[in-house]
């Protein structure tokens, strides 16, 4: 069998696997559409224990109500329940998303509606295709046919990206210093340890802080970012920028927030100039 034929069960077999996916999210049956998504409440907020894993979350009691049944459920975050708590205070807004009919089946999510539509495999799918399709012209016709089809997916995929993250990065600052920043504590350092492949001990540690916002709202969070020598933070008094619309967007460290603005609008220009350079360069040589 060629490499025509080769290509020729590649594109049909993933092609096939997309359509089945497509088709199965216009009628409406696939796992994600079937899930019962709904809003909950936190409850309760319990301090993490000092010298625990981070793995484990900020311990929450939060309820929510089945929407087909009228029933109130009150859980709790231990086990495994979906993405990690790590930012956590009394009234916040919470996505629960389960099985229909299987409420104790729960799982934590940040974004609700993230996936609804159960297209990422198909999705997927279609990206293997053009994978396939590119290797086929770097082979067939010419290899610069290879720049051509990486550089062109990351020049449009970097003319996106850029704007968007730098008005994302605006957003963020300015809501850290719409208010004067606030006092607020280390109240625990979670503490985990691994072994990598070659037998080497790793130990990471990530405090936990406690702070009251000016408009009442005692949160509790990790901080994994911008406080210095995170070991031995237990009981140190920190200074906290939040942004008031969600006190989970905060940091101790307002300089830092700066500087990694910069960092990513560089970083997205380089990628940028490396899809235009590819694309140039492959035009270049056929």
């Amino acid at each position: 069998m060629g490499l025509q034929g080769y290509l020729a069960l590649w594109c049909g077999a993933f092609g096939t696997f997309a359509l089945v996916g497509y088709a199965r999210s216009l009628a409406g049956v696939t796992r994600a559409q079937r899930a019962v998504r709904v809003t909950g409440r936190i409850e309760r907020v319990r301090e993490p224990r000092h010298g625990s894993s981070q793995h484990d979350g900020i311990p929450v009691v939060v309820s929510f109500q089945d929407p087909s049944t009228g029933q109130e459920f009150t859980v709790t975050n231990d086990g495994e329940h979906g993405e990690r708590i790590t930012a956590a205070w009394t009234g916040r807004e919470i996505g629960v998303r389960y099985p229909r009919g299987r409420s104790h089946a729960y799982h934590f999510v940040g974004d609700l509606w993230a996936g609804r539509r159960g297209l990422g495999w198909p999705n997927f799918a279609i990206f293997l295709i053009y994978v396939g399709l590119v290797v086929f012209a770097a082979v067939d016709w010419a290899w610069p046919w290879a720049l051509i089809g990486f550089g062109g997916p990351w020049t449009m995929s970097g003319v996106w990206y850029l704007p968007q993250n730098e008005r994302a990065a605006s957003r963020r600052i300015h809501g850290l210093t719409s208010r004067p920043p606030v006092q607020g504590r280390v109240i625990a350092v979670l503490t985990d340890t691994g072994t990598d492949e070659d037998g080497h001990t790793s130990t990471s540690h990530t405090p936990v802080i406690s702070f009251t916002t000016h408009e009442g709202t005692a949160v509790t969070a990790y901080c994994t970012d911008g406080l210095p020598d995170p070991a031995n933070s237990y009981g140190r008094k920190v200074t906290i920028h939040y942004t008031p619309e969600d006190p989970a967007v905060f940091t101790p460290n307002l300089a830092a927030e700066h500087r990694s603005r910069s960092l990513d609008t560089a970083f997205g220009v380089v990628a940028l100039l490396l899809g235009v350079v590819a694309v140039v360069v492959g035009a270049m040589l056929l």
